[in-house]
């Protein structure tokens, strides 16, 4: 029995440009589904936003993507809470972060660069005491990401 899981991104209106987003940084093929597609009448506001959209890698990669009905807002990341550095500790109020661990800091670094395209920083990738880089970052779609070294 093989089980897997994947991540279920939950967004407000702009689930394709975030889909399109990350087929940018890692590749993969996207598959996307409008409210229209399952029935939604084309004049109805929101028929043309994602109720089904997948991202799939080659080599595991796997991320899904949803329009919450109704709640368009051009300003993910504020919608989605906030994540900083303080004294040390990571300070959030977000319920998850989305976790991405490669075998070299070559692999992860082109990752972290393309990621870090019009996000924040919350800890620069860098070696740290557990990992030969490590980093995390909040991406231009509200979406929190932790990047590693897997240690050896």
């Amino acid at each position: 029995m093989t089980l897997t899981t994947t991540t279920h991104l939950n967004f407000r209106g702009v689930a394709r440009q975030a889909l399109d987003f990350y087929q940018s940084v890692f590749g993969g093929e996207v598959t996307a589904a409008t409210y229209g597609d399952f029935g939604m009448p084309a004049g109805v506001p929101g028929a043309d936003k994602i109720v089904f959209g997948q991202l799939q890698t080659a080599d595991g990669i796997r991320l899904m993507a949803y329009d919450i009905p109704g709640q368009d807002d051009p300003n993910a990341a504020a919608t989605a809470g906030s994540t900083h550095r303080e004294n040390g500790a990571t300070i959030t109020d977000r319920t998850f972060f989305q976790s991405l661990r490669g075998d070299s800091l070559a692999q992860i670094t082109g990752y972290w660069d393309a990621l870090a395209e019009g996000a924040v920083t919350v800890e620069p990738l860098a070696a740290s005491a557990w990992s030969a880089g490590f980093g995390m970052l909040t991406d231009r779609f509200g979406v929190t990401w932790v990047l590693d070294v897997q240690a050896g």
